[in-house]
């Protein structure tokens, strides 16, 4: 196990990001990490790689080991390609399997019958060397098996993550559309933001929902390890070395430490604020968040020297559904509706531009980040956005768009006047 072959899925256009923090983790650098469209490979890394970017990564959605790669043209291909991996080093057929399949402009009419074939392959292996095949579980499998579909070339992955990696196990309470841990993770590297720099800067999103980007943040600040409070797939392969995983781990919890900067979040809902809270003890950040709640449109800067806003701001249905209910926002707030779906017009002009205003007035020297596939943002903001980055949020593509705020200059007496 000291060659092995690892690709990390990630968000699109997050690949970069996840780059740096691969060769942060692994101490890795050059092409022993190459930055691809759709994630990072790894061409020779060894079992301890896999078990401290399972801890550690928090970009990465998994953490395949490369298993076979062959041109194919039928699923006849795919099954010679799966009988042709040695099964038995990574697991028994006592253990439960699943095939999962992803595809790219692949000729093939029925992922499901691929899928198959692939199962076919590793179940007739084991029964021809050891009379037993392994059963299938679509739910609850002991081994995940991932294949991948190109034009003309097929390749097996073993997941060594088991459940993807944004669960990590401390959001039990979420409200709706809620943002996965990777991505806010992925935003917040974009930022620049770092707890631990020579001039740390405090974080703050004012429309926390049930507080995933203020969480992550929080773990960041405290050196928290995303993967700690969960199991994963390696655990029950064959190569997995317990002692080892438990000295990892043990590493990490050493390597904890008390937040070196102020993390707030607020949100018009206390509902989603109390989420937020529970899902904060959970994280074990609970004594280094402040939480609060509070109309996005009223709140005061939560400390007085300025520091970074990281929101999520309202798009799409969400956006629709505010504006189409046809209420002010009063009759909204008593409705439960968060601060993020305010609006008074079906594309949040209104809102957008009450926001921008209360910023310009009450937070000048901030640096503010928005997540949105709403390229005309800025316009509805009546900002100028001095960056975008390109990101995708499942099958939407966002932007974040940086905004740097300054405070209104004093009124001209003729304005004073009127």
């Amino acid at each position: 196990m000291d060659s092995l072959p690892l690709f990390l899925p990630c968000a699109g256009q997050v690949e970069p990001l996840l780059g740096d923090e691969v060769r942060r983790i692994t101490g890795l650098a050059g092409e022993a990490v190459r930055v691809l469209r759709g994630g990072v490979q790894l061409p020779a890394a060894r079992w301890q790689h896999v078990l401290q970017l399972n801890l550690h990564s928090r970009i990465a959605q998994r953490v395949l080991v490369e298993l076979a790669q062959a041109p194919y043209r039928s699923e006849d291909d795919l099954y010679a390609l799966a009988a042709g991996v040695d099964w038995a080093a990574w697991f028994t057929p006592a253990q439960t399997i699943k095939v999962e399949v992803t595809a790219q402009k692949s000729p093939l009419k029925s992922l499901n019958f691929a899928a198959l074939r692939i199962k076919d392959g590793v179940a007739d292996q084991f029964r021809e060397r050891c009379g037993q095949r392994p059963s299938v579980d679509t739910q609850r499998p002991d081994v995940r098996i991932h294949l991948h579909l190109q034009a003309e070339q097929a390749t097996l992955y073993l997941d060594t993550s088991g459940e993807p990696l944004f669960k990590r196990g401390w959001r039990e309470d979420k409200g709706d559309a809620p943002l996965k841990e990777t991505l806010a993770a992925a935003m917040i590297a974009a930022t620049g933001w770092d707890p631990h720099g020579e001039q740390p800067q405090s974080l703050y999103d004012p429309c926390c929902g049930s507080g995933t980007i203020v969480i992550e943040a929080a773990q960041i600040a405290c050196r928290i390890a995303p993967g700690l409070r969960r199991r994963f797939g390696f655990e029950r392969l064959l190569p997995h070395q317990p002692a080892l995983w438990q000295q990892l781990k043990a590493e990490a919890r050493a390597a904890e430490q008390s937040a070196p900067v102020g993390i707030f979040g607020s949100d018009i809902a206390h509902r989603m604020v109390d989420f937020a809270r529970r899902n904060a003890e959970r994280a074990g950040v609970a004594q280094v968040l402040q939480l609060r709640g509070g109309d996005a449109l009223q709140r005061q800067p939560p400390v007085a020297t300025p520091g970074v806003m990281l929101l999520n701001p309202p798009y799409g249905e969400r956006i629709a559904a505010a504006g189409q209910a046809g209420h002010n926002l009063a009759e909204r707030r008593q409705l439960g509706f968060t601060a993020r779906e305010f609006t008074d017009g079906g594309d949040g002009g209104e809102f957008f531009a009450q926001l921008a205003s209360h910023w310009k007035t009450c937070y000048g020297g901030w640096t503010a980040w928005m997540l949105t596939p709403d390229l005309k943002l800025p316009g509805k903001l009546r900002l100028k956005e001095t960056r975008r980055v390109p990101m995708w949020n499942g099958p939407i593509e966002c932007r974040l768009f940086r905004f740097d705020l300054t405070a209104r200059g004093p009124a001209s007496p003729r304005q004073q006047g009127d």
